[in-house]
This record gives C-alpha cells, structure tokens and sequence, in this order.
C-alpha cells in the first residue's frame, strides 16, 4: 500500500484516509462493496458499444480512459471468460463485445469481475449466547436468522436494480456524435501506428513490437 492522506481536523471535518492501491489509485479506507475494476470493465465496455473502434486492444482501452494497463490486462480476461467479449490476435486485433448492448446487463459485468458476491456472510452468532451452554433452544434457531433475512431482501433487490439495467441504457444520451468521430480516429490511429512499426521493425530485422 502507498501512502495515507489526512485532513486535520482543523476544518472541522474528520479525518478522511485515502489509500494507494498497487495501481497508484487513490481508494477511501475501507473501501467500496463492488470494487474499482467493475468501474474500470463498465466504462470500457461503453467504448466498445460503438460500431468503431471494431476491436481494441486492453492497452489502448486503458490509455483512453487514464486507467492502469495492468489492471485492464486483467480485467478483460475475465470478461471474456463470461461471454461478454470476444478477442482476437494481430495487430487489427483486440477485444470487442460478443453481445448485443442490450443483451449484457450491468449485473453481468458485475458478476464475471467481482464474482457472485455475498452481501452478507451469516456466521449464525445467535447460536452461541453463554446462556444456551453449547445447545441453542430451537425458538433460538429455528429458521433463517432475521438479520440474515434483511440482508437477504436487501441483496435480492440490489441484484434485480443492476440486471434491469443493460449497457445500452448507459450508453443513452451519453457522448455526442463528434466526440465519437474522435475516439474512432484516435483507435484507428493507434492500429495504424502499430502497423507502421511493425513493417518497420521487419524491414529492419528486429523483433516486430505488440
């Protein structure tokens, strides 16, 4: 972990701990439910909704959106096994979606990066109140326990609000036409830098860069 960051108290407000991550992202102490990679897979998702770039590779996702390569790098993977993108080697090769916008919820981003994530872990403590000596009486126990319950509902309604959403809800109403005549151009010119490279590196008998 990097450094923490403190404001004093004397503005009146209490110490806010902000934490580096191995990324050199600055994270609240304590953290998020959801980490910062479903962020991180969401957004990049959304460059992919548009027709160009057709496929773009997890480096330049990354350096689109100022993020760290690393963790895109691992990201991605994870997408894929879940059957949300599709990949492809070479120069012109890269991720793209493997699903209609519509057809891929944010739930499901949620579950290939986080994993089928339990909001909450019951460790049945009303089992060991000194009082029972080991045998919890059956009004005790009987059934799930009530605070399990509400987390239960809590979880079943969360995970309902993040499936009704898909990425082409977050795409609508989103990044005007230029701008996406600009991303286009900008991954079209990342290919075609890479392609220059490349013929020149064969020409001069080095090892083509990837």
């Amino acid at each position: 972990m990097g450094c923490v960051m403190e404001r004093g108290p004397s503005n009146g407000i209490e110490h806010d701990h902000a934490v580096r991550d191995d990324e050199g992202q600055s994270h609240r102490k304590g953290g998020s439910f959801f980490g910062v990679s479903v962020e991180y897979g969401l957004h990049t998702l959304l460059w992919l909704v548009s027709e160009s770039p057709k496929r773009a590779s997890s480096r330049d996702l990354a350096e689109m959106q100022g993020v760290p390569a690393a963790m895109m790098a691992k990201i991605m993977p994870k997408l894929e096994k879940a059957g949300i993108v599709n990949s492809a080697d070479g120069i012109s090769g890269g991720y793209e979606l493997a699903k209609s916008p519509a057809d891929v919820s944010v739930l499901d981003v949620v579950d290939a990066i986080d994993g089928d994530r339990k909001l909450f872990d019951c460790k049945e403590v009303r089992r060991g109140c000194v009082l029972f000596g080991g045998s919890p009486p059956s009004w005790a126990v009987d059934g799930v326990c009530r605070i399990h319950a509400v987390m239960l509902r809590a979880e079943k309604r969360m995970r309902a609000e993040l499936e009704k959403t898909s990425l082409a809800d977050l795409i609508q109403g989103g990044r005007p036409e230029a701008f996406e005549n600009s991303v286009s151009d900008w991954f079209r010119n990342r290919t075609e830098a890479r392609e220059i490279a490349r013929m020149t590196a064969v020409k001069g008998g080095r090892r083509p860069p990837r």
